[in-house]
Order: C-alpha cells, then structure tokens, then sequence
C-alpha cells in the first residue's frame, strides 16, 4: 500500500510540475500575443496622425487657393494683365521668386492704386502660405495644361500663354508614404493643389 501510494504521489507531484510548466508558457505566448497588438495599434495610430496632417495641410492649401481667387476677383483689371509687371499676382516660382514690394500698407492708409492693392494683397497672402504650409512653394501662371499628358500628375510649369486659365499651384513638404523616403519636399515633388482662377472677363 505505502508504494502505492508513493507512486500516486510522484505522479500528482510530476503532473503538477507539467501543469506548472503549461502555464508559464502560455503566458509567455500571451504576453508576445500582447505585445503584437499593442505594437499593431501604435502603427495604426502613427498612420491615423499622419493622415490628419496631411488632410489638413490639403484643406488648408485649398483654402489659401480659393482666397487668392477672391481676391483677384475683386480687383479682376490687374488679375488679368498678362505681364508680372503689371500683375503682381502672377508668381513664377515663389520662394525662388520673391514677394511682390509693397508700395503702401492698405490695413493703416489707403492705398492709391489697383496696382498697390494687388502687390499689397499679393505680399501677405504669401506671407500666410508659407506660415501654415511647411516649406510652401507656389506657381501662379496661365496654364490650360497643368497635368502632364502621359503621367496625368499635376507638374510646375506653365503654358503662360495670355488666352489661357489662371491657375495656382501650392505644393509643401509632405510625409513620403513609403519608409525609405523621409519626406517629399515642395522643390523636387510635384503640386499638392491645383485650383484654376477666374478672375473675371476683361469686357
């Protein structure tokens, strides 16, 4: 009887210890489990919060895009001048190409001409550009081809012939979305927005 019971014991003692052993690999498995998830969800959020900032970077240059519409619209005889001269919203490639001089701040004094408006208008509308978008770059011209014929992506140069549509184009640097790019700059990627203005007609 007593090796009986000697043999019973042994075995709960050694099933005790496989029951031990079980389990602490279960939790490990539970805690790589664990860790997986928590890792998956890091990702996602990282993911969520570049896309915000990029949404928000394209409603703001959108924005930014309708308000120069805007303002050429209420002073359409300079906006539609063909010559940088004479229309100071014209931009060849800013910030390579400076902002228009003011000749007079319309906010403390009037100003005394379209001209003066527009060149007014024009310098703090670029000043806006490059505070909300990073590294802002902008294209003002007449271009009734601003997407590329083979690629159809939007592209930085311009037709400039006079009969054709005023356009803006507003690019920045944006988040790459592949991992080996760090981040698509305004200068060597193409615009972000594309938006035609209509100043007004000429008669």
């Amino acid at each position: 009887m007593n090796i009986v019971h000697s043999v019973s014991l042994a075995l709960r003692r050694s099933s005790a210890r496989a029951q031990d052993g079980f389990t602490l690999v279960e939790i490990l498995v539970a805690v790589v489990v664990l860790s997986f998830g928590v890792l998956g969800v890091v990702g996602m959020q990282a993911a969520a919060l570049q896309s915000n900032r990029a949404a928000r970077n394209q409603s703001t240059a959108v924005a930014l895009g309708r308000e120069l519409g805007d303002m050429m619209r209420g002073n359409k005889d300079v906006a539609l001048a063909t010559s940088t001269t004479a229309n100071p919203y014209l931009i060849a490639n800013y910030p390579t190409t400076a902002a228009p001089t003011m000749s007079g701040n319309c906010f403390t004094s009037a100003c005394t001409s379209t001209l003066a408006v527009a060149q007014f208008d024009m310098n703090q509308w670029l000043a806006r550009v490059r505070a909300e978008l990073p590294q802002a770059r902008v294209v003002v011209c007449f271009d009734d081809t601003p997407y590329g014929s083979s690629t159809g992506q939007p592209q930085w140069a311009c037709n400039s012939a006079s009969n054709q549509t005023l356009v803006v184009k507003i690019g920045w640097t944006q988040q790459a979305l592949r991992a080996s790019d760090a981040a698509i700059k305004a200068s060597n990627g193409p615009p972000g927005v594309v938006l035609p203005l209509i100043a007004g007609s000429a008669s």
